[in-house]
């Protein structure tokens, strides 16, 4: 009896030396979920709150560790190089994962590769908005006069490149119209611009135009997600106005592991997150800031999405002549 308990304690052991790390119990130290912007933005935010729920389902510390810089490669580029361990987790959006592959001559990551998505949890929509003097009330009425125009209106993004300039530039050439960009580095001037009547209009912010539209000084004529956002339930979707039910122009909130990080692994956090995602009081939170909520799709279904975002926005990017030019 003795020397079968050593025998089979023996053969335990060799079975636990053999076993992959996948399934080794998971989590075994504190999650680290890294941004690529400032603590205090939304995406800062709504992190911590479903940070708190991974807390308590998973039983190990979730922090926030905030890495902005380099248009959002800093982050994309450490979390890369992290072990495969689901401890090291990124959000990323569509700039990092869909447009600066074409846009940047050279990158140190590979979207595609290098990560394996675990949730797509929200969206994050802009609103087509116009200087109230311009005798402009719906998106149709936009495009007549855009092209009846004797010279080209004016329209600001943050920058080249960006999905709020990708949006416009969809959007005119769908219609075959033209318009002058006008790139600000400062997004809430550039909103107060466009109520001030230095420029015509843009895709810009919810969050940031919202107080604006509420008091009349911008007119909201359409929002570029293909739903209605609860903070402005009476704005349509473009798709929706303008006949191009095709129409989407929206960022996104993933959250991403290494490549390599064992199918079990991912797919448990998958699971956490959607519960997480689920709750009622967190889906308000993130409406109240005009983001969508979003059930995230299975990992195969995220992997689809993700392709698809990289060739629509990398074409733009190529029509735009745009490709390598940062």
């Amino acid at each position: 009896m003795k020397k079968w308990s050593i025998r089979a304690m023996a053969l335990t052991a060799l079975c636990a030396l053999g076993a992959p790390a996948g399934a080794q119990t998971f989590p075994s130290k504190n999650i680290s979920i890294v941004l690529p912007l400032a603590p205090g933005s939304g995406m800062d935010t709504i992190a911590r709150l479903y940070g708190e729920k991974l807390q308590k389902s998973l039983g190990k510390p979730v922090l926030i560790e905030n890495k902005p810089g380099a248009a959002f490669m800093l982050a994309t580029q450490h979390v890369a190089a992290a072990p495969p361990d689901g401890h090291t987790l990124l959000v990323a959006t569509s700039g990092p994962m869909a447009i600066n592959p074409s846009l940047y001559k050279q990158i140190s990551y590979d979207p595609e590769k290098d990560f394996t998505p675990v949730a797509l949890y929200l969206k994050s929509p802009f609103v087509l908005v116009i200087d109230p003097a311009l005798p402009v009330k719906s998106v149709p009425e936009l495009i007549r006069f855009m092209k009846d125009a004797k010279a080209p209106l004016t329209y600001v993004t943050p920058g080249a490149g960006n999905m709020q300039h990708l949006a416009t530039e969809y959007m005119m050439q769908i219609f075959g119209v033209e318009a002058v960009h006008v790139p600000y580095r400062n997004s809430p001037q550039s909103i107060l611009d466009i109520a001030g009547g230095h420029v015509n209009f843009g895709f810009v912010e919810v969050g940031s135009s919202f107080p604006l539209i509420r008091d009349g000084k911008l007119r909201a004529l359409a929002v570029s997600s293909q739903t209605r956002l609860p903070v402005l339930p009476d704005v349509p979707p473009f798709s929706e106005v303008s006949g191009t039910p095709e129409f989407e122009a929206v960022s996104w909130h993933m959250l991403l592991a290494p490549s390599a990080t064992p199918r079990a692994i991912v797919e448990q956090l998958h699971g956490e997150m959607k519960k997480a995602m689920a709750d009622e009081e967190l889906k308000r939170k993130i409406a109240e800031i005009g983001l969508i909520p979003f059930d995230t799709p299975d990992i195969e279904g995220m992997r689809a999405y993700l392709k698809s975002e990289r060739g629509k926005w990398s074409a733009m990017v190529r029509k735009l002549g745009l490709e390598g030019s940062q």
